[in-house]
C-alpha cells in the first residue's frame, strides 16, 4: 500500500486590523481601567474642568499610545468620543503630516479647558506644517482657549521648531504685546509662557524679549505688567543667561 502523505498545512489568512470603532471601544475600555481616584482628584487640583473624563495620568496615556500606534483615522474617531483623556490620545496618536488646517481650527473650537490644548498644541499641532499660520490666525480670536491655543503653540514652537530661523519669534513678539492686556487667566499665562520660551530660545532673542518685557512690567495694563515682570525675572536671571552663553560657545 502507497504510504499515506502526511495533510498540508493551510496557510493562515494574515489576520485584519480591527475596524476603527472596534479600536476606539478598546481603547476607551483601557482607560477606564486605568482610571485612579487620585488622578480623578487631580484634575480638580489643576483647575481640569472636563464633562466626560475618566482620569487618567499622561504617562498611561502616553502607554496607550504606543501599543495603539499612529492613525489618523482613529485619532478623529477617538476625538469624536468627547472624552477628555480620548482626546489627549490623539496628540500621541494622530500622524502630525496628515493634519488639515480644518482639523485644528475644528479641535481648537473644542478646547475647553488649559489641558487638552497645551497637550495637543504641545505633541502633536506644533509638528504639523500649519503651526505658524494658526498661531497668526488664533492670535486674536476672542473665544478664552482658542486665544490661549495660539500663544501654547507659539511657545511649543520656540521649543521644538529646530529649523526656524529668528524672524518668525521676533515677528511674533507683536502678536505678545498686543494680547498681553487680556486678564482672562488661561490666556495671560499662555501669553507668559510663549515669551519666556522665546527668551530661552538663544541670546538673540533672548535680548529682544527682555526689551519687550520691560516694556509690558511698566504698562498700566495689569495682566502686561503681571506677564513682564515675570518674563523679565526669569529671562534676565544668572542661570538662564549662562545657559544661554554656553549654548551659544557650543554652536
Amino acid at each position: 500500500m502507497p504510504a499515506r502523505q502526511k495533510p498540508t498545512k493551510r496557510a493562515q489568512r494574515p489576520r485584519e486590523a480591527p475596524g476603527v470603532e472596534v479600536q476606539v471601544q478598546a481603547a476607551l475600555a483601557s482607560l477606564e481601567k486605568m482610571s485612579t481616584r487620585r488622578d480623578r482628584e487631580n484634575l480638580k487640583r489643576f483647575g481640569i474642568t472636563a464633562g466626560k473624563a475618566f482620569g487618567v495620568s499622561i504617562a498611561n496615556i502616553q502607554l496607550l499610545a504606543k501599543r495603539l500606534g499612529r492613525s489618523h483615522e482613529l485619532a478623529a474617531a477617538l476625538w469624536d468620543t468627547g472624552w477628555y483623556e480620548a482626546r489627549l490620545l490623539t496628540s500621541f496618536v494622530d500622524d502630525p503630516a496628515r493634519v488639515t488646517p480644518a482639523q485644528m481650527d475644528r479641535w481648537c473650537r473644542d478646547f475647553d479647558n488649559w489641558g487638552i490644548c497645551d497637550t495637543v498644541c504641545f505633541h502633536l499641532f506644533d509638528r504639523t506644517p500649519h503651526a505658524w499660520a494658526k498661531v497668526a490666525q488664533w492670535h486674536d480670536k476672542r473665544g478664552e482657549f482658542v486665544k490661549r491655543g495660539a500663544f501654547a503653540l507659539l511657545a511649543s514652537l520656540a521649543l521644538h521648531d529646530k529649523q526656524a530661523g529668528d524672524r518668525p519669534f521676533i515677528e511674533s513678539l507683536t502678536l505678545i504685546e498686543r494680547a498681553a492686556p487680556d486678564e482672562r487667566n488661561f490666556v495671560k499665562k499662555g501669553v507668559s509662557w510663549a515669551l519666556r520660551l522665546i527668551g530661552r530660545r538663544n541670546l538673540a532673542l533672548n535680548a529682544e524679549a527682555i526689551v519687550l518685557s520691560r516694556r509690558l512690567a511698566a504698562s498700566p495694563d495689569a495682566a502686561a505688567r503681571w506677564i513682564g515682570r515675570g518674563a523679565l525675572k526669569e529671562l534676565t536671571s544668572p542661570m538662564v543667561q549662562r545657559h544661554l552663553t554656553t549654548r551659544r560657545r557650543a554652536s
